[in-house]
């Protein structure tokens, strides 16, 4: 409730200020997927993700972190290929051209592919030695 009312204040009184609203939307998304709720997490986050993507690109650091959120949704889901297209095609080649490969988010995204890789059900050996290798 008290994300909601924020989110409320923000659009009444800073409507054009959207990277402020996405941000709340971020936070309350955020507590959605922590309660569990990963159907109504992943709703608002391919949300927020869109629209970060089409305001500031994917190579924008929000966005990444956004990103990065977002797939870790569709992992809680098992939407295994989902989240490691989202990875390999999108969020990893952006994150180590504009951030570095050192940076903290490109090393959550290396560790969250890894992860999907590994936990897919039908992961064959191929898979494994990648998350191994990746890891």
């Amino acid at each position: 409730p008290v994300l909601e009312a924020q989110l409320a204040l923000h659009r009444r009184y800073w409507s054009r200020d959207v990277d402020a609203i996405l941000g709340v939307q971020t936070n309350i998304a955020s507590c959605i997927r922590n309660l569990g709720r990963f159907d109504e997490a992943l709703v608002l986050e391919r949300e927020i993700f869109s629209r970060r993507v089409a305001m500031n690109g994917v190579s924008h650091q929000n966005t990444i972190g956004c990103g990065c959120n977002f797939a870790g949704t569709l992992l809680g889901l098992g939407l295994y290929d989902e989240a490691t297209s989202l990875h390999r095609d999108q969020l990893l080649p952006a994150a180590r051209r504009a951030l570095g490969v050192d940076h903290e988010y490109t090393l959550n995204l290396h560790h969250n592919l890894a992860n999907a890789l590994r936990d897919d059900p039908r992961c064959i050996r191929d898979d494994l030695l990648e998350a191994e290798t990746i890891m």
